[in-house]
């Protein structure tokens, strides 16, 4: 009987980071490189970071000179940009990285764009973070028309002009690096990434408003690419982030998780309206723990293996379907119990979804089913080899 086929599930992590600002800001730049080893090495395939500059815990600047880091690092494991603010940036030089990251890291680099997740970078800047979005898309099609077009590129706009501009190398990867479009609450990153084509970053799938949403956001990236003519998006492409820390108990996870999940809870729960709307949601006291909040409303999984398993199937049945899921760090426990997280899930729940145990249990199934006949044989070769060796000695 045939098997069924089914695609190769992969797995990741996006790291904003979440560092709590009492931190070694040294420490914890080396800590996310050594992550980066760690995770190669267990075989996840993407890892991302982000770019912010204000709040004090989110502390990577440049995801371009992470990568480029972590690039030296590692072997296999792809390398993403989660994400680029392109509205504080000219496309030209977001181009330019791009490309150089491509050819440094031999085609591992993913490009990641986003309008700008924090209103107060955008203030720092002095950019209306009311035209992010705008500015992000007139940015994101001077990108890739830079990066897949001969000849020069001329382009105006309000905050950027490009005069017959033109990238020095053709990318590495062709025909470019694959880049990812972030779908939050609003509809404009799906209609983005279904008119060029490209694929969706989930990044607030943790709250319930974003779980609802998931639907939505496929059905309007889909009528988006049928009306720009473009086939229809591709499920295997579509990334979905939640936050996760599991160990060989659930109660051994909650301890654990109680190093850090109050203040990073804090800083994740800015908006006090959307925690009070959380906790009244799922019926919890008003002075509910951070670990009840994430538990009781499904927002991320602190327990098991099994828990993470469940999680996952729950949301590609909520999806309809997605290739990749990336586990967002919170920095919830201390480094070497983040570590020992990680290696559970490669463990046990990547295989789950790889079909990577299929072929070893059936075997070992096999195995016990013939045990006893293969005992059996094997102590008949024991025996004529018994009376071959006896009668040779009687000559």
């Amino acid at each position: 009987m045939a098997h069924e086929v089914r695609n190769r599930m992969r797995f990741g992590v996006f790291l904003p980071p979440l560092y709590r600002p009492s931190g070694n800001p040294s420490w914890d730049l080396e800590r996310s490189l050594q992550l980066a080893e760690k995770l190669d090495a267990l075989g996840f395939d993407e890892l991302y970071f982000g770019e912010h500059h204000s709040g004090g815990w989110e502390i990577f600047g440049s995801p371009e000179i992470m990568i480029a880091a972590a690039a030296q690092r590692t072997q296999r494991i792809n390398l993403g940009t989660g994400v680029i603010s392109l509205p504080y940036h000219h496309p030209f030089n977001v181009a330019d990285r791009a490309l150089l990251l491509d050819h440094l890291t031999r085609g591992r680099a993913i490009i990641g764009v986003g309008p700008g997740a924090l209103p107060s970078d955008a203030a720092m800047l002095g950019i209306d973070y009311t035209t992010a979005r705008e500015r992000m898309e007139e940015s994101l099609e001077a990108i890739l028309a830079l990066l897949e077009q001969d000849g020069h590129v001329d382009r105006k706009t309000e905050w950027f002009e490009l005069c017959r501009a033109q990238l020095h190398m053709k990318p590495y990867t062709r025909p470019r690096p694959e880049f990812l479009v972030t779908a939050v609450a609003s509809p404009s990153g799906p209609r983005l990434a279904g008119r060029l084509g490209l694929p969706m970053l989930a990044l607030t799938v943790s709250t319930p408003a974003g779980k609802e949403a998931l639907a939505e956001h496929w059905r309007i990236a889909e009528e988006e690419a049928t009306k720009a003519g473009r086939s229809a998006p591709d499920r295997a492409r579509w990334r979905l982030v939640t936050p996760m820390h599991i160990a060989p108990t659930t109660a051994k996870a909650e301890d654990q998780v109680a190093y850090g999940i109050e203040d990073s809870g804090e800083y994740f729960f800015r908006d006090a309206g959307i925690l009070r709307n959380l906790i009244e949601s799922a019926g919890l006291p008003p002075d509910a723990s951070k670990t009840d909040v994430f538990r009781s409303t499904g927002m991320g999984v602190i327990g098991t293996p099994q828990d993470a398993i469940e999680h996952i199937e729950g949301l590609q049945e909520t999806s309809g379907g997605f290739g990749t899921y990336l586990i967002m760090l919170q920095d919830w426990a201390d480094h070497t119990d983040t570590l020992r997280s990680l290696e559970l899930f490669a463990e046990y729940v990547m295989p789950h979804f790889q079909d990577a145990t299929v072929r070893r249990e059936e075997n070992w199934s096999t195995f016990q089913a013939d045990s006893e006949r293969a005992i059996e044989v094997a102590n008949e070769a024991a025996r004529k080899a018994r009376e071959t060796y006896e009668r040779s000695q009687s000559r």
